[in-house]
């Protein structure tokens, strides 16, 4: 299978969530078992001879590759969660969306000083969510090794967000 296969299950759909975005859904390459595990490996083999301690996965669909990553590299997962549903003690950052703000959690015990982390979602776009995890991930004190992405939006500029933290590694750019 290769990186066009891959990016040939991403639907778009037009419009969503708002006139003139057009959405990449990945849901379509997720439900495939064959892409899916592509994904999975092939982000996999990216990171496979680093010392990494913990996968963080982004809410919701950062979860589902996050975890997957997770398993395949051996090491822990951590979520970053939206407000009130982590049910233990958290620490909370607000970041700017196009239109107001948004916040994300991560427990105040997830990660120690010293932990190296990849901090992972489905896709990229202008970077905002994941600099908002990446703050959370470095006031716990741990070392970003890198953030990983299924999907790329190159013309949102996300990854100029991030760079300066970590390498940024997309699997596939629309």
């Amino acid at each position: 299978m290769s990186l066009t296969d891959i990016k040939n299950s991403i639907r778009n759909v037009p419009d969503y969530p708002k006139p003139g975005i057009q959405f990449k859904d990945i849901t379509t390459a997720m439900k495939n078992p064959a892409v899916f595990k592509e994904i999975i490996d092939e982000m996999a083999a990216h990171f496979a001879e680093r010392e990494i301690d913990y996968v963080v996965g982004i809410d919701a669909r950062g979860f589902i590759f996050g975890a997957a990553l997770a398993y395949k590299l051996g090491c822990g997962f951590v979520p970053v969660r939206k407000p009130g549903k982590l049910p233990a003690d958290t620490i909370a950052e607000e970041y700017a969306l196009e239109y107001g703000t948004d916040k994300l959690e991560i427990h105040r015990d997830a990660l120690q000083k010293g932990d190296r982390v990849i901090i992972v979602d489905d896709l990229i776009a202008v970077g905002g969510t994941a600099r908002a995890a990446a703050n959370l991930v470095q006031r716990l004190g741990a070392e970003i090794a890198a953030f990983a992405f299924a999907v790329e939006l190159t013309d949102l500029h996300g990854r100029e967000k991030l760079q300066d933290i970590a390498e940024v590694y997309s699997l596939v750019q629309f």
